[in-house]
């Protein structure tokens, strides 16, 4: 999944090059190219299936050249997460009713590579020999209030049980509540099904948005299949697949791993990932002069740009070159809203 914008890392992530795109880790390689290194251990390069917005068909093109133009869809408007992978399923059926699939967001970063490679392994067993619907699960280090949770259940193999709940996103103290208890796990957002399995279960739980799909039988994988998704994918519901299906449905699972993940969703996921400084401060892109000043990201994509600053704490410095942001990172749920102020006071250039 490669469609989304990144708000919350604005300004460095923009519309026009969202965040999956950009080299965050300075590694030489975009968070897209990182995601589709590591999972050809576990998949052929002919089967990776790239879901994004058509705005974006030039830069996967451009950072993902070996893979097939036929393998990229490109949709029509933005709806989440649940039309996106009801078409890509119902696209990798007609190719394969048999096919198990992967399904990973393009902007997530793994640290230890081969536990995740160990973990997928693991997860591609058990959706094949079982009816199911699995999430891989991780083992929380802090009360987060950006991530979703999943509430553990009956153990069903040694790595992988039965899911209880889902919470999305709650607040500090139902999150401290989380952490202590010790039975819920981060929402990776990884999730793991045969076609059978999940087309069965969106039928089930989500029959409008499955029927529209549906009433395409016969056109995926044709050359047909673009003309009926411009046609019915913008009419689809914006919803999650965790509202719109995992929430609902009776055969979900998780699997516990520890794999060094980060969905990369903030600054302070960035801070927390980077290489710092003695006084934990991350610099990007730019050479800083610093006095007084510890725990804050300086992001600058201008290298001839010296930084000088007195008396930052835990803050991030985000310059674009026509937009300029200074947030405390303990403001940066926020950053949304300020997107939202940005467009309503002066104009989308800035998005």
């Amino acid at each position: 999944m490669c469609g989304g914008v990144g708000s919350r890392f604005w300004p460095s992530s923009r519309q026009a090059k969202p965040k999956q795109f950009i080299d965050f880790m300075g590694t030489g390689r975009s968070l897209l190219q990182m995601t589709y290194d590591r999972i050809l251990e576990v998949v052929s390069a002919d089967h990776v299936i790239i879901v994004t917005n058509g705005d974006y068909a030039d830069l996967i093109h451009s950072q993902l050249p070996d893979v097939k133009p036929g393998n990229i869809l490109l949709e029509p408007a933005r709806r989440n997460t649940a039309p996106c992978l009801a078409w890509a399923a119902h696209h990798i059926a007609a190719l394969n009713p048999e096919a198990s699939i992967l399904v990973t967001p393009a902007d997530h970063l793994i640290l230890r590579e081969k536990e995740f490679h160990t973990a997928l392994r693991r997860g591609f067993d058990f959706v094949e020999t079982n009816d199911a619907l699995l999430t891989l699960g991780i083992e929380p280090s802090r009360p987060e209030t950006g991530y979703g949770y999943i509430q553990v259940g009956k153990k069903v193999t040694e790595h992988i049980c039965k899911v209880k709940t889902f919470t999305e996103k709650p607040n500090l103290d139902l999150a401290k509540v989380f952490l202590a208890s010790g039975d819920f796990k981060w929402n990776s957002g990884v999730f793991m099904w045969t076609a059978k399995a999940f087309l069965k279960a969106l039928s089930e739980n989500a029959p409008e948005l499955s029927q529209r799909f549906e009433s395409g039988a016969g056109k995926f994988g044709t050359p047909e299949e673009n003309a009926f998704i411009g046609r019915e994918f913008p009419a689809c519901p914006a919803i999650s697949i965790d509202y719109a299906l995992m929430e609902k449905a009776g055969n979900v699972y998780v699997e516990a791993v520890d794999p060094g993940w980060s969905d990369l969703g903030t600054w302070s996921a960035l801070r927390e990932n980077s290489p710092k400084n003695a006084l934990g401060n991350v610099t990007q892109g730019c050479q800083v002069l610093s006095y007084d000043t510890e725990g804050t990201v300086f992001s600058v994509e201008n290298p001839h740009k010296v930084v000088v600053v007195d008396g930052l704490k835990d803050y991030v410095v985000a310059d674009t070159g026509d937009v300029l942001l200074i947030c405390p990172l303990a403001h940066e749920q926020q950053i949304k809203q300020y997107v939202n102020d940005v467009k309503s006071k002066f104009n989308d250039s800035y998005l």
